[in-house]
């Protein structure tokens, strides 16, 4: 079943249609948070404008690994802004609002997440947005929220900052240690990610109804949703988690050990076939019948869980990563070396289906990078496109979706409503670019466009 299903799978993706054509998104995003989750959308086959303030637009375009640069772009806002259109529109003039509320009308989704009342005073605000187009799903993102004692404080907030606040940081680490951040920005990801499946159930209920609707969503809520059992637990017990390392707590044994070359693998064995089958492994059939080891909630207490993990370390040390990989494998246990990032992008099962893929971008050339993680045998998703210099695409979209005249374009640029990149790294195309040749200007209409029939 499965071999028939995805069957050239990855070379077939680009003929076929996409889950969200027929979608448009505006987004005016900064900063990972904002702008990942309308380019998922774009993934899907939404059309995404990226609206930015000309010349600098999004501060994430500074934003990168210890400075390094991929022909003069951040590889971090390479892959947070892939198959998005970019418009160069100040918010700040009045001709630049009207620009907005004008696209406004025509699109299905607005994405935020700039400070409380940012969008007011630029008066493009929900209940603005609301009169001109009723069915809107209107998407505000920022640390705190909108509203509460935090965001009457206008307190600033990023993906540290919410790893710290929510108390992730906190049990991020090995008991008596200091705190530890997650390198990836987690905050950031997770809770766009449940933004997209707040839109996507807004999208729903506007099918039902016809009624589009207002959504708020905090950073640092949303993080707080993957420590699952830990608000549960804390209320009911009264006591505070501690931090345990790389020990899961409710799973037993789950731990990491070091092997016999100072490599690290991580295992976990907690139904009874799987913990019978560790024991098997190690040669000690006996542990699998030792009452402190009987069931799961026994091997889960203190004294019993460290005893345990203590002879899986021993025997571990003894062997190599590949061993013991093997011996799970035959016996019916989770087993993983840890491995860094380069053994993860070699891996030939991630290569070839298609999820450690290759961009082939007019303007950027081939580079890796991950293909967004689903598999959907009719209607795949993919990346299409790279990022682009601010104001990139003022042109082509104020002409094909706003039918404006080449005397309105002047007008909007004389005013300084519509702007373009500044001639700066991160801000303009690279350097090498011939000045022409690019994938979205070839076309002749957005995608959104072929699939509604508007010229």
């Amino acid at each position: 079943m499965a071999e028939a299903t995805w069957r050239d799978y990855v070379k077939n993706k680009p003929k076929k249609p996409k889950p969200l054509s027929g979608l448009r998104v505006l987004e005016v995003c900064t900063i990972v948070f904002g702008p990942s989750g309308p380019s998922w959308l774009a993934e899907m086959g939404a059309e995404a404008i990226k609206v930015e303030i000309p010349p600098l637009g999004d501060l994430e375009r500074d934003l990168s690994c210890s400075g390094f640069r991929f022909k003069e772009q951040s590889p971090l806002f390479l892959h947070d802004n892939v198959n998005k259109y970019y418009l160069g529109l100040d918010l700040h003039k009045p001709e630049g609002q009207e620009i907005f509320c004008q696209l406004a009308a025509k699109a299905d989704i607005i994405e935020n997440n700039l400070r409380p009342g940012v969008m007011e005073r630029f008066n493009v605000d929900y209940r603005k947005i609301e009169k001109i187009n009723p069915g809107i799903i209107y998407l505000e993102k920022n640390g705190f929220g909108n509203w509460g004692p935090y965001a009457e404080e206008n307190r600033p907030s990023n993906d540290g900052a919410s790893q710290a606040f929510s108390g992730i940081a906190w049990m991020s680490t090995f008991p008596g240690q200091t705190p530890v951040k997650q390198m990836i920005y987690l905050s950031d990801m997770y809770g766009a990610l449940l933004a997209e499946v707040a839109v996507l159930s807004a999208l729903r209920h506007r099918d039902r109804t016809g009624k589009g609707q207002y959504i708020e969503i905090s950073q640092t809520e949303s993080i707080m949703r993957t420590m699952s059992w830990v608000w549960p637990y804390l209320d009911i017990t009264g006591q505070n988690p501690p931090p345990a390392g790389n020990r899961d707590v409710s799973v037993c044994p789950a731990d990491t050990f070091c092997c016999a070359d100072g490599s690290l693998v991580s295992l976990a064995a907690a139904a009874p076939q799987e913990f019978a089958g560790l024991c098997a492994a190690m040669d000690r059939p006996e542990l699998a019948h030792d009452q402190r080891f009987a069931d799961h909630l026994t091997r889960l207490q203190e004294e019993n869980a460290t005893a345990l993990l203590e002879i899986i370390a021993a025997w571990a040390a003894q062997q190599s990563p590949r061993e013991i990989e093997a011996l799970a494998r035959e016996h019916g246990f989770a087993a993983s070396r840890v491995r860094d990032a380069a053994q993860v992008m070699a891996d030939q099962h991630i290569r070839q289906r298609g999820f450690m893929t290759q961009v082939d971008d007019a303007m950027y050339g081939t580079y890796l990078d991950h293909e967004f993680p689903v598999m959907m045998s009719a209607t795949p998703p993919q990346k299409k496109w790279a990022a682009r210099a601010v104001g990139f695409d003022n042109e082509f979209l104020m002409k094909n979706l706003l039918n404006k005249s080449e005397e309105e374009l002047k007008a909007l640029y004389e005013t300084g409503a519509l702007g373009k990149w500044a001639d700066r790294p991160g801000r303009r195309p690279p350097p090498d670019w011939d000045g022409s040749s690019d994938l979205i200007l070839s076309r002749d209409q957005t995608p959104a466009q072929a699939e509604r029939g508007e010229k």
